[in-house]
């Protein structure tokens, strides 16, 4: 291959860049990005970010050396609008198109959003940009702030919202945060952190709607009367969250953290196969010749995990089957994901079944949350296990993790499978 174009400067984008020049390609990379940001780390946007321990120079996953060494033709602030398979082509929103012999697609997944009028005060946190926003308005004020959704970009922008000062409600439709990763007695544990952090968390409804006012009418301090000035102005600002049991919360500030959706539109006439995601197989490999899927937008083997370790692991296996033109090797990484919240680092590792019991074997549980020394939990199922949960047992995790991992089955080479045809 000549020319590689890898669409989308996302982590798993930069790290796709830097093994195609790690195993040895020496020709065109491009890489296009829709956001005008060089590649950023996004899990600190939620946390030391937001509350301004984190400046935008530390979020930068390269510098001006290396970024020299990967001699790439950086297109970033263009969105790719389409891919011509037959053509070898990659199709930008600006009327450019990019010739190409290989495509890396690692565009990621965007913030879904609620339904309805765009009202100011109402955010998303997905992007730069995003973070940005919210910090200034965060920055001018005690908020009455409202964060629907108790997932763990939810919990982590709740506690870093509390940590500022702001008072913070949780809405989770669920009748418990995080039960569909961390099971129900565990979820339960972790919920806890929420009251313990000063948040208050509601839980078993959905919200109906959000309601808005005239810019300028809000009881609290609007100095921009629709928000910071890198965030659209709308006439309207949000004041409140009507739930669906009719019970109406006063908010400030929204902040929607239901998950996203992979950023799949663009490749609608393409011929790949997409289903929330790009359909690969265990090495990432589309149906298309010379075209793989990497990190949040890749549905790898009928998973899509919208995890950091998996936008960093994947695309090693990804180059590498890229190169060679058929899967030589599969991705068979652990499941491993971690969170901060309310001062606690959660470290989840494996792949738990409901049906798995959970057994706490260091720290314990007081009054229904982590004790103060934290807590580790194995979950079992026919007597091995096959998960571990950390709350602040770091050194434990890790050791249960490593277990985890000799035990499960290793990285291996399969018999060589020849491209799909167009």
């Amino acid at each position: 291959m000549r020319t590689v174009t890898v669409v989308g400067a996302s982590l798993a984008g930069m790290y796709a860049a830097r093994e195609l020049r790690a195993q040895g390609f020496d020709g065109r990379l491009v890489v296009v990005g829709d956001e005008p940001h060089p590649p950023y780390d996004r899990p600190p946007l939620s946390k030391d970010f937001l509350t301004g321990r984190t400046d935008e120079d530390q979020l930068a996953l390269t510098d001006p050396e290396e970024t020299a060494e990967l001699d790439a033709e950086w297109l970033l602030g263009v969105r790719a609008r389409g891919l011509d398979a037959r053509g070898r082509t990659v199709l930008l929103d600006d009327g450019r198109t990019v010739s190409t012999d290989g495509v890396v697609i690692a565009t990621g997944a965007a913030a879904r959003r609620l339904p309805g009028e765009d009202l100011a005060g109402v955010h998303t946190l997905r992007t730069l940009d995003d973070a940005r926003a919210l910090r200034e308005e965060l920055a001018q004020g005690p908020r009455r702030v409202v964060v629907i959704g108790g997932g763990f970009i939810g919990a982590e922008t709740a506690s870093s919202c509390a940590a500022l000062g702001h008072a913070v409600t949780v809405v989770e439709a669920a009748p418990l945060p995080l039960v569909p990763q961390l099971g129900a007695e565990m979820a339960a544990v972790c919920a806890a952190l929420h009251r313990r952090g000063g948040v208050h968390l509601v839980t078993g409804t959905g919200v109906a709607g959000l309601k808005g006012a005239a810019a300028g009418s809000r009881t609290t301090p609007e100095p921009e009367v629709a928000g910071p000035r890198n965030r659209p102005r709308y006439p309207r600002a949000v004041t409140g969250v009507e739930l669906a049991d009719g019970r109406t919360l006063p908010a400030d500030i929204v902040i929607v953290g239901i998950g996203a959706t992979p950023n799949t539109a663009w490749l609608a006439g393409s011929t790949l196969a997409l289903h929330d995601g790009v359909l690969c197989d265990d090495g990432c490999v589309t149906g298309l010749p010379q075209v793989v899927a990497v990190g949040d937008v890749a549905r790898v083997g009928g998973t899509r995990a919208e995890h950091w370790t998996s936008a960093t692991e994947q695309p090693r296996v990804a180059v590498r089957n890229l190169l060679a033109g058929r899967t030589t090797e599969t991705v068979r990484s652990m499941p491993y994901f971690w969170s901060d919240q309310y001062g606690a680092r959660l470290q989840f590792a494996g792949r738990r079944h409901q049906s798995d019991t959970v057994r706490v074997v260091e720290g314990g549980i007081e009054a229904g949350a982590p004790g103060e020394g934290g807590l580790l939990a194995l979950y079992e199922r026919d007597g091995r296990t096959t998960a571990v949960l950390s709350v602040d047992r770091p050194r434990p995790f890790m050791r249960a993790r490593r277990e985890l991992t000799r035990n499960a089955e290793p990285v291996e080479s399969v018999e060589p499978t020849a491209p799909a045809t167009l």
